[in-house]
């Protein structure tokens, strides 16, 4: 069967919509497509007809299919009026090839848009209408069963990661009979950890223009992923810079809290460097007496629901981003187990996070792999090889 090659253009009208996205509302009647994955709702309705709608930004080339009255956004393209092609099949194709040609041909300075151009001549291999039924039964088919595949993995992978909140949560939330129930100012009183410091303040601060290629790491809350401190893609300032500065040393061990920008991030800081810099956005809690508390336990209790719907309802909104200072979080309470204790329910932890991550590593492994065999189907299915 011959199949012929043809620009989009040819195939069908291709229009923006007209409203802003301002215009919609939740209440509405008929479907609103803008550029976000899902649609909102609108009042009123521009369009009745069977059509593709195509996002010319925000989640650039996604690809929806509907029949009816709807509403579309101005930035958002709309297909219709279809000649000598299937909408179900053109909607199979574009939504297959479309995003990743649009992500290479990068328009704007950050993130890809797309222009009616490259619209009107984007190639789509047409066979007969016969051979559109066919590929458009058999994708379907085949998606289904990719489709439940994903399903089941994606289910397998929030299984995974609920087990290990589930037990985090437990734990902290049930606290022992011979648990003291504390505050970060009582330990500091107590000699059992130092008092926490944080980043410096004002114009004193290290700047972007103090930044430099190699030097002592300047830790930022971003910095804080998955319990480790991101150091190799930290920023960094000079020695000479860090020694002249007041306050946020942060050592080898200390559990590291983000308390602005991004609120409730915590990471134990390993490091063989004497010490690594906090930025205004980082507190450090550095342990006094080891034989009352370990720093691992904190790290757990930090990420732990009761310590984080208290930090985040102690953070105080300010003109920009919510914000928690060292004052405030010495009012935080805290608990602590027996020294043993600390350690078994640690050691416990551990062993479920790295199940969990060892879980989330083959689920994720299973979910691209099921991606790829559907980019392989679409691409045997517009290359007439199924």
């Amino acid at each position: 069967m011959t199949w012929q090659t043809k620009q989009l253009g040819d195939l069908c009208d291709i229009k923006t919509g007209k409203k802003d996205v301002n215009e919609g509302s939740p209440d509405g009647k008929y479907p609103f497509f803008t550029c976000a994955r899902e649609h909102t709702y609108s009042d009123v309705y521009s369009f009745d007809t069977e059509a593709l709608l195509i996002a010319g930004n925000g989640d650039v080339g996604h690809v929806n299919y509907y029949k009816g009255k709807f509403e579309a956004y101005q930035r958002t393209y709309v297909l219709s009026g279809f000649k000598s092609v299937s909408p179900r099949y053109l909607f199979l194709f574009l939504d297959g090839f479309l995003k990743d040609t649009v992500s290479k041909q990068k328009l704007g300075n950050t993130m890809p848009y797309i222009k009616m151009g490259m619209l009107t001549d984007f190639k789509v291999p047409v066979p007969s209408f016969d051979e559109q039924e066919k590929v458009v039964e058999k994708l379907n088919e085949v998606f289904e069963k990719v489709t439940k595949a994903k399903e089941a993995a994606e289910k397998n992978l929030q299984n995974s990661k609920e087990l290990f909140e589930s037990y985090l949560q437990n734990v902290f939330a049930n606290p022992g009979k011979n648990w003291e129930q504390t505050t970060v100012e009582k330990l500091v009183d107590q000699g059992v950890i130092y008092k926490p410091q944080d980043g410096n303040h004002g114009e004193i601060h290290p700047k972007k223009k103090d930044y430099v290629k190699n030097g002592v790491p300047f830790l930022m809350a971003c910095d804080l992923k998955d319990g480790a401190v991101d150091i190799v893609n930290s920023k960094f300032i000079s020695k000479k810079q860090a020694e002249s500065l007041r306050t946020g040393f942060a050592k080898n061990d200390d559990v590291l809290l983000s308390h602005k920008a991004t609120i409730g991030r915590s990471a134990v800081l390993q490091t063989i460097e004497e010490y690594a810099m906090l930025t205004p956005q980082v507190t450090y809690y550095r342990v006094k007496d080891k034989n009352r508390l370990f720093n691992y336990f904190i790290y757990y209790y930090f990420l732990s629901p009761r310590f984080q719907n208290e930090i985040f309802a102690y953070a105080e909104v300010g003109s920009t981003r919510a914000y928690i200072g060292i004052t405030k979080q010495l009012k935080l309470t805290f608990i602590v187990p027996p020294l043993v204790e600390q350690k078994a329910i640690v050691k416990k932890l551990e062993t479920l996070s790295a199940e969990t991550k060892k879980l989330e590593k083959i689920y994720e492994r299973k979910l691209a792999d099921l991606e790829e065999l559907k980019k392989s189907i679409l691409s045997k299915a517009f290359h007439a090889e199924l």
